[in-house]
C-alpha cells in the first residue's frame, strides 16, 4: 500500500514538474456570443457578468458588445474556448479572423447634377450621419470642412477620441466623431501597434479610410487633382452629410473581426444612419452567416434601422467570387466611369499600343529605348518582376515588360528601377483580360491589357532590335463605353445562398479621385515620399462609399424608409445600358455582362429618388429566411440576438428581395417549378395602376399572378406570385452558370425592374 502511495505521489510530482516546463497552451483571440436574456439580476452590467462568470481572472476582456451584438472578445487558450462552448448561456465561440480592405467625376456619372435635385442648395443629407469603418481619417483635408454647415444633429451621441496627432478639435460639424479600435489587433498580433508606421489614434496612416470617407460625403474642393490628373472640383456623393469615423483597420496588418464588431456596436450606439464598410475576407471563402461578424454586426445595425453598404470584393472575374453575402447587407460591385488616363506605347515598327498610366514624373520625351521581356528566359519570379529577380546586365537602360500579379503593380516598377531599367510595360494576363486601372508609378510605365501585352511580347520575340517609347496623354473625359463592369469586381452566384442574387448592384469603382493622407505617398510604397491631397484608386472599396452616400441622400429625402426600402429603390431603378445606349459590357471579356456581374445594374441615384414601388423587409423576414436555409433556432439567435420560432415550412426564394434567383437541382429530370411570393409597397402617387412585363430567360416559362396591381390611398401594399418553370434537361446555361431575364412593373411613369436568374447546381 505504501509503495502504491509513493508511486502516486512521485508520479504527481513528476507530472507537475513536467507541466511547469512546458509552454502554456497556445492562445488566440475569440469572440463569444452570449444569450443576453440569461444574465442573472445580481450582476449590474453585462461586463460584470462576463468578467466574473465566463473567464478566469488572468484573462483580459478586450471588447464588450452590447448594441448590435451581445458578448465579448478575449484572448483564450483553445482549452478555455472549448469549455466556454459548453456553458448554457453561451450561443457561440469563434476565432477572431483577419480581414482586408477591398471624386471629381463619379457623382455626376450617377445622375447627380450641380444645383439640381439631391445636389441643390437645399440641405439634403445634412441630417444624416455616415459611419465609416476603415483605416481612420486625415481630418485637415478640405473635403472635411464644415464651412456653412448647420449644427450637428441633436441625436448624435458620439465623441472625438483623442490620441496620437488627433485631438478633440480634429472633429467639427462635418467630421462629427472619430474612434479607434485596436484591442483585437494588438491581441492577435501579440504586440503593440508599430508607432513608426501607424498612429495610435483615429488618424489615417494608410489613406484608404480618408479616400472612402470623402467619396461618400466629401465637401466641394476646388482645383483638386492628383499630380495634375483628374483636375476639377472634388466632391462626395452626399457632400452635406456628416461623417463619423471608426478606425478598425491598421496599416500593414489588416482588420480583425473583434475590432470590426466593436466598430459596428459603437457606431449604432452613437447614432449613425448609414454604415459604409469596404472590408471583406481575404481567403476567397465566405463564412456562414453565424460565423461572420460583418454579417452579425450588420444584422444588428439593420434591426436598428441603419443602412449598411459593403464591398463585393476584388477577386473577379472568377465566378462565385463575390463576398459580403448576407441579404440584409447591400453588396456593391465596381464599374468604370467615363474618364480615363491614356498612355501609349509606340513600338520601333511604328505600331501604337493603348494603355493607361498616372505617371507624373520626367517623360521619355519621345526617345526610344530597347525593350526586353526577362520572363522569356527567366523563371516565374522574373516574369512577374519580383524583388531581386531581374538581372541588371539584361535590363539596365531598357524598358522592361513585367507580367501583372503576385506583387503590387507599382512595386514592380521599383524592382525595374533598382535593376537599372528606364521604364516598364505592365502586361495583363488572361485572368485580368483587358481590365486596367491607373497607378501613380514612380518610373515611366504603361499598363496594357492581355491583347496588347501579347502584341508587345511578340514584337520583342520577333524583332532583332526591339525598341519603344511611352507617351502620357493626361486626362480624357467622355470615354465610351461607360460604365463597364470592372474585371476585378466580385461576381456571382452567391456561394452561400444562391437563391439571393449578389452583388446587388454596381457603382463607380475604377480610377476614383478622393482625399488622401499625408502619411503615405500615392503609391502606398514606403519609398514613395510624395505628398498629395488627393489620390486616384480603384476597387470595390471605392464603389461601396458611392452607395453609402447615395443611401444618405435617400434617407434624408425619405426619413421613414427602411434599409431594405432604400436598397430596393437603388436596385429597381438601376441602369443596364452604357453611354452608347448599348447593354453594359464586361471589361474582362468585352462581351455583354450579366446579373452575376452587375446584380440589378448600375446605380442611378436620380431615378432611385422616385422608384414608384419598393420591396420592403424587416427583422422577421430575415429570421424566416435563416430558418429556410436550415439554421436551427440557436444558430439563428447567434445572428439575431433574440430567440426565433421557425415556421413549419419556409423557402429562401420567398424573402421579399428585389430580384429572383431560381435554383434547380442539376440531377433532376423533367419539368420543375419554383414559386416566388413578393409584396410591393407604393411610395409614389396614391392612385396608381402597375402592369407587369416579363423577359423570360431562354428556355424558361415565367408566369405572374396577378398581372396588374391597383393601389389607392387605402391600399398601399400588394402581393403577387411568380412561377418560374423549366425542363431541367433543356436548360442551357452560359459560361457564367446561369440564364437571365427580368420582371418589370410599370405605371407609365415608373419602371420597377427586377433581374431573374435561373441556375442549376449540384446538390450536396
Amino acid at each position: 500500500m505504501a509503495s502504491c502511495l509513493f508511486f502516486f505521489f512521485f508520479s504527481a510530482l513528476s507530472l507537475r514538474a513536467i507541466a511547469e516546463t512546458l509552454p502554456p497552451p497556445l492562445e488566440k483571440t475569440y469572440i463569444v456570443r452570449i444569450d443576453e436574456h440569461s444574465k442573472p439580476s445580481v450582476f449590474p452590467t453585462h461586463y460584470n457578468w462576463y468578467a466574473t462568470s465566463f473567464v478566469s481572472s488572468p484573462v483580459q476582456i478586450l471588447h464588450v458588445y452590447d448594441t448590435v451584438f451581445h458578448g465579448f472578445s478575449a484572448r483564450l487558450s483553445s482549452v478555455d474556448a472549448d469549455s466556454l462552448r459548453d456553458h448554457p448561456s453561451i450561443l457561440a465561440v469563434f476565432e477572431d479572423r483577419r480581414r482586408y480592405l477591398h471624386t471629381t467625376r463619379s457623382p455626376q456619372f450617377l445622375g447627380l447634377r450641380n444645383q439640381q435635385g439631391l445636389w441643390s442648395d437645399s440641405d439634403y443629407g445634412s441630417d444624416v450621419i455616415i459611419g465609416i469603418l476603415d483605416t481612420g481619417i486625415w481630418p485637415e483635408r478640405r473635403s472635411f470642412s464644415d464651412h456653412n454647415l448647420g449644427p450637428v444633429p441633436s441625436r448624435w451621441k458620439g465623441v472625438c477620441e483623442a490620441g496620437e496627432r488627433f485631438s478633440a478639435r480634429s472633429c467639427n460639424k462635418k467630421l462629427v466623431g472619430a474612434r479607434s479600435f485596436s484591442k483585437g489587433h494588438i491581441a492577435a498580433m501579440t504586440g503593440a501597434i508599430n508607432g513608426s508606421v501607424e498612429f495610435r489614434s483615429p488618424r489615417d496612416a494608410d489613406g484608404h479610410g480618408t479616400h472612402t470617407a470623402s467619396t461618400a460625403a466629401g465637401r466641394h474642393a476646388f482645383q483638386a487633382n492628383m499630380a495634375g490628373y483628374a483636375p476639377g472640383i472634388a466632391k462626395g456623393v452626399a457632400p452635406k452629410s456628416r461623417i463619423a469615423v471608426y478606425k478598425v483597420c491598421w496599416k500593414n496588418s489588416g482588420c480583425f473581426d473583434s475590432d470590426i464588431l466593436a466598430g459596428f456596436d459603437r457606431a449604432v450606439a452613437d447614432g449613425v444612419n448609414v454604415i459604409s464598410i469596404s472590408i471583406g475576407g481575404g481567403d476567397g471563402v465566405s463564412s456562414p452567416y453565424y460565423l461572420d461578424p460583418i454579417a452579425m454586426g450588420s444584422f444588428g445595425a439593420m434591426a436598428k434601422g441603419v443602412f449598411v453598404s459593403s464591398s463585393a470584393g476584388n477577386d473577379g472575374p472568377s465566378v462565385m467570387s463575390v463576398t459580403n453575402l448576407a441579404p440584409w447587407l447591400t453588396t456593391v460591385g465596381a464599374g468604370t466611369i467615363d474618364r480615363n488616363f491614356p498612355a501609349v506605347i509606340i513600338l520601333g515598327d511604328g505600331r501604337q499600343l493603348a494603355g493607361v498610366s498616372l505617371y507624373a514624373g520626367k517623360p521619355l520625351a519621345g526617345k526610344h529605348y530597347p525593350v526586353v521581356y526577362p520572363g522569356k528566359t527567366g523563371g516565374l519570379s522574373t516574369t512577374l518582376c519580383m524583388d531581386n529577380s531581374l538581372d541588371r546586365k539584361l535590363v539596365a537602360g531598357k524598358i522592361v515588360i513585367c507580367d501583372r500579379g503576385s506583387s503590387p503593380r507599382v512595386a514592380k516598377g521599383m524592382v525595374v528601377k533598382k535593376a537599372g531599367g528606364v521604364g516598364m510595360i505592365l502586361a495583363n494576363g488572361v485572368s485580368n483580360g483587358e481590365g486596367l486601372v491607373g497607378d501613380a508609378h514612380l518610373i515611366p510605365t504603361c499598363a496594357v491589357g492581355a491583347v496588347e501585352g501579347n502584341a508587345v511580347k511578340s514584337y520583342v520575340a520577333t524583332s532583332p532590335n526591339p525598341t519603344a517609347t511611352i507617351e502620357f496623354r493626361g486626362t480624357v473625359v467622355g470615354v465610351k463605353p461607360a460604365p463597364v463592369v470592372a474585371s476585378f469586381s466580385g461576381r456571382g452566384p452567391n456561394g452561400l445562398t444562391p437563391e439571393i442574387l449578389k452583388p446587388d448592384l454596381i457603382a463607380p469603382g475604377v480610377n476614383i479621385l478622393a482625399a488622401w493622407t499625408d502619411a503615405m505617398g500615392p503609391t502606398g510604397l514606403d519609398t514613395d515620399m510624395r505628398k498629395t491631397e488627393f489620390n486616384i484608386l480603384s476597387g470595390t472599396s471605392m464603389a461601396c462609399p458611392h452607395v453609402s452616400g447615395a443611401a444618405a441622400l435617400l434617407k434624408s429625402a425619405h426619413p421613414n424608409w427602411s434599409p431594405a426600402a432604400i436598397r430596393s429603390a437603388m436596385m429597381t431603378t438601376a441602369s443596364l445600358i452604357d453611354n452608347r445606349l448599348q447593354p453594359m459590357t464586361d471589361e474582362s471579356t468585352g462581351k455583354p455582362s450579366t446579373p452575376y456581374d452587375f446584380g440589378a445594374g448600375h446605380l442611378n441615384l436620380d431615378r432611385a429618388m422616385d422608384p414608384g414601388l419598393v420591396y420592403d423587409m424587416g427583422v422577421p423576414d430575415y429570421e424566416y429566411f435563416l430558418c429556410s436555409i436550415g439554421y436551427n433556432p440557436k444558430t439563428i439567435q447567434v445572428i439575431t440576438r433574440t430567440p426565433v420560432t421557425c415556421p413549419r415550412k419556409s423557402s429562401p426564394e420567398n424573402l421579399n428581395y428585389p430580384s429572383f434567383s431560381a435554383v434547380f437541382d442539376s440531377t433532376a429530370v423533367g419539368k420543375a417549378s419554383k414559386v416566388f411570393i413578393r409584396t410591393v409597397t407604393n411610395v409614389g402617387l396614391p392612385n396608381s395602376v402597375y402592369r407587369v412585363k416579363v423577359e423570360a430567360p431562354r428556355g424558361v416559362v415565367v408566369s405572374v399572378k396577378p398581372s396588374k396591381l391597383i393601389f389607392s390611398p387605402k391600399v398601399m401594399k400588394q402581393s403577387y406570385a411568380v412561377t418560374i418553370s423549366a425542363d431541367a434537361r433543356n436548360l442551357k446555361q452560359d459560361k457564367s452558370g446561369g440564364l437571365f431575364g427580368s420582371l418589370s412593373w410599370s405605371d407609365g411613369t415608373h419602371v420597377v425592374r427586377s433581374p431573374i436568374v435561373v441556375l442549376r447546381i449540384v446538390p450536396f
